[in-house]
């Protein structure tokens, strides 16, 4: 007699096993469905992410674990838009709804500001530069030596890059700035798939905040501590020249900037240029003036309050004195013409005429800072040699 179960219960017992594998597949099948759904969305951020941006008001960073959630504010004059980039790791593929995939690090990179250079260059990666509009506006040695080598392509005229020849570049990323909401150039560009991110470092209103988008470079090359810590340089240095700028006995009076047409310009108080000033510890006649841009002024205004301004710093691009005069003859009356003491950004030039302080002052704000105290306070630092502000010939 052979030992077999009876027909009904085997039925049941077959019945209930089917049941449980059953259940066991859906459950599988939601396990894989969750783990590759996870797997390709990048997880939201943690509530205790912290920005690390700390003196910049044009960007934001938040880390986590996952991935880098970069957030782009207002990035151009009277904006009132945000752009958020999430950067990820190249062999993640995740889908998002509420910003763009940025895959990092960044390898060939194209950048429209000569601000932008020496950031890169520090970082140590003026190599990933594959493009710029007119070469020639740059002066970073090492940028200018691989140009040389024509391994950077000249793309043009800022205003209307050469979409074609940049295409077959075949960037990670263009890093452009724009004056207004609309730009076709880098709406094309997008469209063709390569990722354009704005720039807002032009539009900080304090030196600091400035230097500070050396992080956002930081970012997109996954150089994070290198920026962190050369950015702490920075500031270290900046804020000691500050306090010492504070030991001064006297502070002289300023006058800023010159005439465009029938208008003077001149930083506003709450300026980037006008925080310099106030931080060198002079008596800027305008410091009070609301505004972060400038004033525009008539020069009978300008005269009456400034003309027995001590020092005279930023006279436009005048190189000498008979210059500045053959502009305008007024010149010659404010008393610091008189004395000889104008001073001027104009003189410190790159390999092919570019500025120096157009280039180099966003990253290099206490060199900036040093070069003021040292006209205004020469004292203070006896054995410097001023770095970018010279006297007019």
């Amino acid at each position: 007699m052979t030992n077999q179960l009876p027909l009904k219960p085997m039925r049941k017992l077959l019945i209930e096993l089917f049941k449980q594998l059953y259940v066991l597949g859906l459950v599988l099948i939601g396990a894989f469905s969750t783990l590759s759904s996870c797997q390709n969305q990048v997880p939201k951020a943690k509530e205790n992410a912290k920005n690390t941006v700390v003196f910049a008001s044009g960007f934001a960073i938040y880390k986590t674990q996952d991935y880098t959630k970069l957030v782009i504010k207002n990035p151009f004059p009277n904006a009132n838009k945000t752009f958020v980039y999430y950067l990820v790791n190249k062999d993640q593929h995740p889908k998002i709804n509420d910003g763009i995939i940025i895959k990092v690090p960044i390898n060939r990179i194209v950048v429209t500001s000569t601000t932008h250079i020496p950031m890169i260059d520090a970082l140590d990666k003026a190599t990933s530069i594959v493009g710029f509009p007119n070469l020639d506006y740059i002066s970073t040695p090492n940028v200018r030596k691989l140009i040389d080598e024509h391994k950077i392509v000249d793309l043009g005229n800022n205003l209307q890059v050469n979409t074609e020849v940049l295409l077959g570049l075949n960037p990670d990323v263009l890093i452009g700035f724009s004056m207004q909401s609309e730009n076709k150039m880098y709406e094309t560009i997008q469209k063709a798939g390569i990722p354009v991110i704005l720039n807002g470092d032009w539009l900080e209103s304090t030196p600091l905040g400035r230097a500070e988008w050396l992080k956002f470079f930081g970012a997109l090359y996954q150089k994070d501590a290198l920026a962190d810590s050369l950015f702490n340089q920075i500031v270290n240095d900046y804020q000691q020249i500050t306090k010492l700028a504070l030991s001064a006995k006297e502070r002289p009076s300023i006058l800023s900037g010159n005439m465009n047409g029938a208008i003077w310009n001149l930083p506003a108080g709450e300026s980037y240029n006008a925080q310099f000033f106030k931080d060198a510890n002079t008596q800027y006649f305008w410091q009070n003036s609301k505004g972060n841009g400038s004033l525009n002024l008539s020069f009978e205004t300008v005269f009456s309050q400034a003309q027995n301004a001590q020092i005279w710093i930023a006279a436009g691009a005048y190189k000498s004195f008979q210059q500045l005069k053959d502009a305008n003859p007024h010149y010659s009356e404010f008393k610091s013409f008189k004395t000889k003491q104008i001073y001027t950004f104009a003189l410190t030039i790159g390999a092919k005429g570019g500025s120096l302080f157009y280039e180099e002052a966003a990253l290099k704000p206490n060199l900036v800072l040093k070069d003021i105290i040292k006209v205004v306070h020469p004292e203070l630092l006896p054995n410097y040699e001023p770095y970018f502000l010279k006297k007019l010939n």
